[in-house]
């Protein structure tokens, strides 16, 4: 018989922990969760979810605009935002539901209520300690919200989701993926939306030309962007606000959205009492197998702030489940990783940008198009795609593959299938395209636009 009440204890209902704990369990593992907030963690509750739900409800209006062309008459329409929220709210409740189902069909054990780890196989919850022969800390990250004058009147992607009302004129600050999404999406829905970024230009990481034009195809949408620019002091003048700029000037509004950063949530989880080590960021450090500086400890998803997207958390918990009680020794592999940004137009990109490219290949031949999809040749609302290739100049790898337009995310992740495989620019031009879509662009694109 184990000395331990559990084999595996996981701190953290959201993805990566319920992924591990499902697992773990199905391998005959003796399993508990304990979860302070919400089952699914962020991702159903204050992110993809609900977020992809809020894009499909902001590109509607758009595709109203669209209708005319195509000789519909569309009657005057009208939004109304309790009624989006009450719906998303019902799936929402739905998928915590069948997240606790998941985990007690598998056979875990379920503890609501905040854990601490007290020991290297100790962890309480409620006032009752627990021993486990292996600790999971699976919690995630939180919003970050800076500290200057005026910060109580900011709020975050966790709060947006609730509001009661919309407000009219949104100010977003921040330049990545949840502020270009929230900026569409508040534009989308009705409001007057102005961006600031302290940077020269969002989506600092993503290829140059990609973000260069997303931020032309937002600009032509109706959203105020201004980089180089910053909140200094946030002020309220009756129901309004008032943003005071770091350049002295000042904007008013509604409301102001925060997107500027989220930091691992490791506080106040007993982890440094353990001897976890912390990097300077709150950061939990874990080795390629995801041990922690206490040998019994580990840590998946957005808390080790490393790739913090949710199928990647998803990896790393099946990773850790499969080598404790399998036996099997399955690496995640972060090469050639797809991710979209559900921007609008949204952007889908796997591998390298240029830049990067350049400095680990040298030579490169970059193919690129731009062009106005078949939806809006005759259509009153105009936009435009952008799609490209980056293939290194001496193998004919392509190792970068950028997409700036309609569904580029779901685009993207079959061409990722074929970059991790190792498929050349010659892969490409001998696949046979469908007609008539975008996605065909990549397969067709014969002639480079320049070679470096």
């Amino acid at each position: 018989m184990s000395k331990y009440d559990f084999d595996f204890f996981v701190v953290g209902a959201g993805s990566g922990g319920v992924r591990a704990a499902r697992m773990a369990a199905n391998f005959g593992a003796r399993v508990a969760v304990a979860e302070e907030r919400y089952f699914g963690g962020t991702c159903v509750n204050v992110g993809c979810i609900p977020k992809k739900l809020f894009v499909y409800a902001s590109r509607l209006r758009e595709d109203l605009a669209v209708a005319p062309g195509y000789g519909w008459t569309v009657p005057p329409a009208s939004f109304d935002w309790p009624t989006l929220v009450r719906n998303k709210d019902e799936e929402i409740t739905r998928l915590n539901g069948v997240y606790e189902r998941i985990l007690r069909g598998a056979g875990c054990e379920i503890l609501n209520g905040r854990a601490t780890l007290v020991g290297p196989h100790t962890v309480e919850v409620a006032g009752r300690r627990i021993s486990a022969e292996h600790i999971l800390v699976a919690t995630g990250g939180w919003p970050s919200v800076p500290d200057l004058p005026g910060r109580e009147h900011i709020m975050t992607s966790n709060e947006i989701f609730h509001l009661e009302r919309l407000p009219r004129r949104m100010v977003v600050v921040g330049g990545g993926y949840i502020a270009v999404e929230f900026a569409g999406i508040l534009q989308g829905l009705g409001c007057e939306v102005t961006q600031l970024y302290r940077g020269k230009l969002f989506l600092r990481g993503f290829d140059d030309e990609i973000r260069a034009f997303l931020a032309e195809q937002m600009r032509h949408k109706g959203v105020d962007l201004r980089f180089d620019s910053d909140v200094a002091r946030i002020d309220r003048h009756g129901d309004a606000l008032r943003l005071v700029l770091n350049d002295g000037s000042h904007l008013d509004c509604d409301g102001v959205l925060y997107a500027t950063g989220r930091h691992p949530n490791s506080a106040n989880l007993g982890l440094e009492a353990c001897g976890v080590k912390l990097d300077g960021a709150g950061a939990i450090v874990v080795d390629d197998e995801y041990r922690t500086s206490v040998p019994s400890i580990r840590a998946v998803g957005d808390v080790t702030n490393r790739v913090n997207l949710t199928p990647v958390a998803l990896a790393e918990g099946m990773a850790v489940a499969r080598r404790l009680f399998a036996g099997m020794r399955y690496e995640v592999d972060y090469d050639y990783i797809p991710t979209a940004v559900f921007s609008q137009p949204p952007i889908g990109t796997v591998g390298l940008g240029e830049e990067e490219a350049r400095r680990k290949y040298g030579a490169l031949d970059i193919y690129t198009s731009s062009f106005t999809p078949l939806r809006f040749t005759i259509s009153p609302v105009k936009e435009k795609a952008f799609m490209k290739l980056i293939v290194e100049k001496a193998g004919q790898r392509v190792v970068g593959l950028h997409m700036c337009g309609e569904d580029a995310g779901e685009i993207t992740q079959g061409f990722a299938v074929a970059m991790r495989a190792g498929a050349t620019k010659q892969v490409f031009d001998t696949t046979i395209g469908i007609h008539p879509t975008a996605a065909e662009e990549f397969v067709t694109m014969r002639e480079p636009t320049r070679s470096t």
